[in-house]
């Protein structure tokens, strides 16, 4: 490629990516807003319809379960099932939110279900069933760890290709990496930071999986396409992933199908799984989980295949040479 092809194709691919990473990181920021977000709405069939009819004017933001008493819908918000409740008691109605769930979806709740029934006379208590810890109320340590997940998981990858660690050596440097990481990350933002409050371990084994599962892609990728499957899945988790995770907000804050695609990838299945280990006893933990195990073993499962292709390689090499040797010499 002549110096001026070169130069063009610089000018050209360098705004390109800014262009890419403003849309991925922009345009889910700039369309914030609940997209069927799960709420319960518990009490008496007549208590209750008018709150639903106030609800559903908000064309597409809430998908409505109904449940018997408060009970029932504190339970529903402790198991992650709806992200708050409105519930109609004798003492008036109240509305019963979930901070650690997300921040911002506990304060939109509050201005938009609590505020607007302020607004046409009716007060309604907020309670916090399940608050974020004091310590970081905001979510801000979980929101940030994030990236440095990524990141860590993609210089691990990337780490093992380039020193040309191979097979089992190599699916070992992984696994140990991700578990170091997980109990670093752990001591920092549980027994540091304080921002954690569930089982230590579960969140350590929640910190590692989530870099594992990007480490053994980039691994993967790598042993079956070349340094190409690095910058592939450095691209995805990135540019994707990151931004499409919904961890300064929730997945039902972003615009459909981002907040999907976003849970099917690592960033997203390791804010949703952390939270969960975290602050909901373990409570819709298995989707997530499965979905890290699944990037986890079909990386791991790549790079034993890669070191087993190149072995063949290797082997073949040498009997094609040995074959051409024979036919020169006669």
């Amino acid at each position: 490629m002549s110096a001026t092809r070169r130069l063009i194709a610089v000018v050209l691919l360098v705004p390109t990516v800014a262009a890419l990473a403003l849309w991925a990181f922009a345009w889910p920021s700039a369309r914030t807003a609940p997209h069927d977000l799960p709420l319960g709405v518990a009490g008496p069939t007549a208590a209750t319809a008018p709150i639903e009819q106030r609800l559903t004017a908000h064309a597409g933001a809430f998908e409505i379960h109904r449940y018997a008493d408060e009970a029932a819908a504190r339970e529903a918000v402790e198991d992650r099932t709806v992200y708050g409740a409105v519930v109609v008691t004798a003492q008036g109605p109240e509305l019963l939110t979930a901070s650690a769930a997300s921040p911002l979806v506990a304060q939109l709740l509050q201005q938009t279900v609590a505020g607007q029934a302020a607004a046409d006379g009716t007060p309604m208590r907020t309670v916090d069933v399940v608050a974020a810890p004091a310590s970081d109320p905001r979510g801000a340590v979980l929101t940030a760890s994030v990236l440095p997940l990524a990141l860590a998981g993609i210089m691990a990858g990337a780490a093992v290709t380039l020193l040309g660690l191979r097979g089992a050596r190599a699916a070992g440097a992984l696994v140990g990496a991700a578990a170091l990481v997980g109990l670093i990350a752990a001591a920092l933002a549980h027994s540091w930071l304080g921002a954690l409050t569930g089982d230590w371990w579960a969140e350590a084994a929640a910190f590692g999986l989530s870099t594992l599962a990007v480490s053994a892609a980039v691994a993967g990728c790598a042993a079956l396409l070349g340094p190409a499957g690095i910058g592939l899945v450095a691209f995805v988790v990135m540019f994707l992933g990151n931004p499409f995770s919904g961890a300064a907000s929730a997945p039902r804050l972003l615009p459909e199908p981002v907040g999907a695609i976003g849970q099917w990838l690592p960033p997203g299945a390791g804010t949703t799984l952390l939270r969960s280990v975290s602050f909901f006893d373990g409570a819709a933990a298995t989707g997530p989980a499965l979905t890290l195990v699944w990037w986890a073993a079909l990386g791991l499962g790549a790079v034993l295949l890669g070191a087993q292709l190149k072995s063949r390689e290797a082997e073949t090499a040498p009997t094609e040479s040995e074959q051409r040797e024979p036919a020169l010499a006669s």
